[in-house]
């Protein structure tokens, strides 16, 4: 909120314009600037205040944040650009960054003085660019591997799988009606969630989002479908979230889940709980699974104001730096953006050793089809529930859904 203030005839012009000039930049009472950060970490607030109080007090500036929740996130930003009201700094999910990028809302980094840091994972860079443009830089990023119970696997003298035909075999041998236990478990909902979890295989198997009614595709949704269809994975992931998914997994009802590192936290908080993980299983041995990139991008918005654009361009480098990356990553799970930095970080966190390993090969959603991705993204959960209601055949399915996005 402005404030307004009475100005006394006899101050000098040059008085008047220096007063202006801070009540524009919302300079705080000690002389800083102050930065505007918006993001949708509204259950891990209080930790990314503190690396940004951080950054905020290396560049000089103090840092005042706004947590909105992220439904309403994307909405809320672009009634900002159109009222021009947007923060200083910008989180995004990285899908988002070129939806908001193509509306004009956002500059480009080099403008603002940012620049890469050096081995940043490639879809890094992908996932903030728009048009051959760098508009947002991720710090920490995460992607989906296959956790499965240590215990249980040993008991039924299973390894933890590296092909899909491993761990077809796997889940069905660790599968136990009588116990109410499933051998596998994924979301497959009716969301974003969904498409997020079927990509692994979809993408490994040669799947493209640009025409999604493909042999390849069939043949993951084929899989994922016998998975089901075996009694290997409960009919009820049709309505799972993550997070159920993994209360799942927590309660020992499914010995091996698909899930990402941001489960960390309640995973080690179940006492007795013996889990590791390993990348999502290939359909053969001899290749690298191709998993979406996760993780969220730090935007400068065009606000009209090139000194405090310039000065949210030295925040969003600070995030970027290899300290800055650790702390993030340590605070919420993730895995540093850069290669060298997440080689040693992995050396004291063990637990996140495989998705460091699964996000060098990690795909950005929008690569292909960039503020276009919603459309195959919704097709695509759309095709696999079609395939596991058995209301199509997986073929059927995915040209179905297909020919609805059109």
């Amino acid at each position: 909120m402005k404030k307004s203030r009475l100005v006394v005839a006899m101050v000098s012009v040059a008085a008047m314009a220096l007063t202006l000039t801070a009540c524009s930049s919302g300079s705080s009472s000690g002389g800083k600037q102050t930065l505007t950060i918006e993001d949708y970490f509204t259950d891990t607030g209080k930790v990314y205040d503190a690396i940004y109080k951080q950054c905020g007090s290396q560049i000089g500036a103090t840092v005042k944040s706004n947590h909105v929740a992220g439904a309403s996130l994307i909405s809320k930003v672009l009634q900002q650009a159109s009222s021009k009201t947007l923060p200083d700094v910008l989180m995004l999910d990285n899908p988002d960054v070129q939806q908001i990028a193509a509306s004009g809302a956002l500059a480009p980094l080099k403008t603002v003085g940012v620049s890469v840091p050096k081995d940043y994972v490639p879809a890094v860079v992908k996932a903030g660019t728009y048009k051959g443009q760098l508009y947002g830089l991720a710090p920490a990023i995460n992607s989906i591997g296959l956790y499965y119970n240590v215990d249980m696997l040993k008991a039924a003298g299973v390894t933890p799988p590296t092909t899909w035909a491993e761990l077809k075999a796997a889940a069905l041998k660790l599968t136990d009606k009588s116990k109410g236990v499933y051998g596998f478990a994924m979301s497959n909902i009716n969301t974003y969630e969904g498409t997020w979890q079927f990509l692994p295989f979809f993408w490994t198997a040669g799947g493209d989002e640009k025409n999604i009614a493909t042999p390849d595709a069939a043949k993951a949704l084929q899989f994922v479908t016998d998975l089901q269809n075996d009694g290997s994975m409960s009919k009820s992931a049709l309505n799972w979230s993550q997070a159920d998914v993994n209360n799942q997994f927590v309660a020992g009802k499914a010995a091996m889940m698909v899930n990402g590192p941001w489960q960390l936290p309640a995973l080690n908080a179940k006492k007795g709980l013996h889990f590791a993980s390993v990348p999502i299983p290939t359909p053969s041995a001899d290749e690298k699974v191709v998993s979406p990139l996760g993780g969220e991008t730090f935007n400068v918005p065009r606000t009209g104001d090139k000194t405090k654009m310039a000065l949210a361009g030295k925040f969003v480098q600070c995030l970027n730096t290899p300290a800055i990356q650790k702390k993030m990553a340590g605070a919420v799970g993730d895995v540093p953006s850069s290669e060298k930095v997440a080689a040693s970080f992995v050396k004291s966190h063990d637990q996140i050793a495989s998705f460091a390993e699964v996000v060098k090969t990690a795909r950005a959603r929008t690569a292909e089809l960039g503020p276009d991705w919603p459309k195959a993204a919704t097709a695509i959960y759309t095709a696999v529930q079609l395939s596991l209601t058995g209301k199509a055949s997986p073929s059927a399915a995915l040209k179905q859904a297909q020919a609805q996005e059109k």
